[in-house]
């Protein structure tokens, strides 16, 4: 692929995914990076974190797709310093007026007062609770919410009001929150997936470059299990002819760590994702982009990729079918294609507040 106008050499972004800051696919006018011609000899800094706030109206988010299970989620945050150079959520930060690459894992914005809209939402009279998914855009247990802890308030919220959450992440930073997550799922209101993509730690961090190493995060399922939190193992994203040769030894890790369920997605590129992926793939993996892409074009009626309703998670073909097929079998005989009965929501009761009226009964 042509080397991207606004590319970064690898000196100015350590520990990033993605190479270039690419203008965003709103903007009217492009960006590109030029010399300003004075002849001085001067070295440009590393890219650094940048967090800005937004102060959001509403914090919930509903969807009605076919291939998700759940109908609604929340972010407390705006792109994810994790890097993950696959993540499918990168094209969000276009309509920020930001680029999806290295803006996306660099320019963050938190919500601080996503707690209290989280509230007031949830106490609206036409509310009806169903579960409420977090970490399904961008991770709620990145590096900022160690500072911040907008999630844990979030948590603390959902915990009040006795409301059902499902949790998806790659942070160990949820250990932290074990003390609110145990409690819940007491009551049947928490449940975890933990998203190990390779055991190959090498590997892991050139494809996922802030994010805990694989055995940590195997760590974080044990300990999320000793405590009575259900945890699920997510072999996502499976990519073609670099990591899928290791789908049966992640089950096998993640059901020795305490992992009572399983699932997997098939590495996505939709929009920015694609270009940004194949630079990398030129960068790290030369001798296999070819064969990972004619893969990928497989799957997808010879595109890189389709949105279509019911194969945009796993794709479709033979390929696609050897390793749904690899996966139930594996899944089946470690004990991990167990269906979870659902979060509960009979629960749900609004915490009162002071003054309000209370019930007799």
């Amino acid at each position: 692929m042509p080397q991207s106008p606004r590319y970064l050499t690898p000196d100015r972004r350590p520990g990033r995914g993605a190479a270039s800051r690419e203008t965003g696919r709103f903007e009217r006018l492009a960006y590109e990076d030029a010399d300003d011609g004075w002849d001085r000899d001067e070295e440009l800094p590393p890219l650094r974190t940048e967090v800005s706030e937004e102060r959001p109206r509403s914090l919930i988010a509903y969807n009605a797709s076919p291939d998700i299970p759940f109908d609604r989620s929340i972010n407390p945050y705006r792109g994810c310093e994790h890097g993950c150079i696959y993540c499918f959520a990168r094209p969000s930060h276009a309509y920020l007026g930001l680029s999806p690459g290295l803006d996306f894992e660099t320019r963050l914005i938190a919500r601080p007062d996503a707690p209290e809209v989280l509230a007031r939402e949830l106490r609206a009279r036409r509310y009806r609770p169903q579960t409420i998914a977090i970490g399904t855009n961008t991770d709620p247990y990145q590096p900022i919410e160690r500072d911040r802890g907008i999630m844990r308030a979030c948590l603390e919220v959902l915990r009040d009001f006795r409301h059902p959450v499902a949790i998806v992440t790659k942070g160990t930073l949820i250990e932290r929150d074990i003390d609110i997550l145990s409690e819940m799922a007491a009551q049947g209101l928490a449940r975890v997936g933990i998203s190990v993509t390779t055991l190959d730690a090498d590997l892991a961090r050139r494809m996922e470059p802030r994010v805990p190493q694989p055995k940590r995060r195997l760590a974080t399922i044990r300990k999320l299990s000793e405590a009575g939190i259900e945890a699920r193992i997510m072999v996502s994203p499976v990519v073609p002819a670099l990591t899928d040769h290791e789908m049966e030894r992640i089950l096998e890790a993640g059901a020795e760590a305490g992992a009572v369920a399983a699932s997997w997605i098939m590495l996505r590129l939709p929009l920015e994702v694609s270009p940004l992926w194949q630079s990398w793939l030129a960068e790290h993996y030369p001798d296999r982009a070819a064969r990972i892409m004619a893969r990928l074009r497989e799957m997808h009626g010879g595109q890189e990729y389709s949105a279509k309703w019911h194969h945009r998670m796993r794709g479709e073909g033979h390929y696609a079918e050897i390793i749904a097929q690899r996966f139930r079998k594996a899944a089946r005989r470690l004990g991990l294609d167990r269906k979870l009965p659902p979060l509960r929501t009979d629960l749900f009761q609004p915490p009162a507040r002071a003054g309000d009226q209370l019930s007799l009964f």
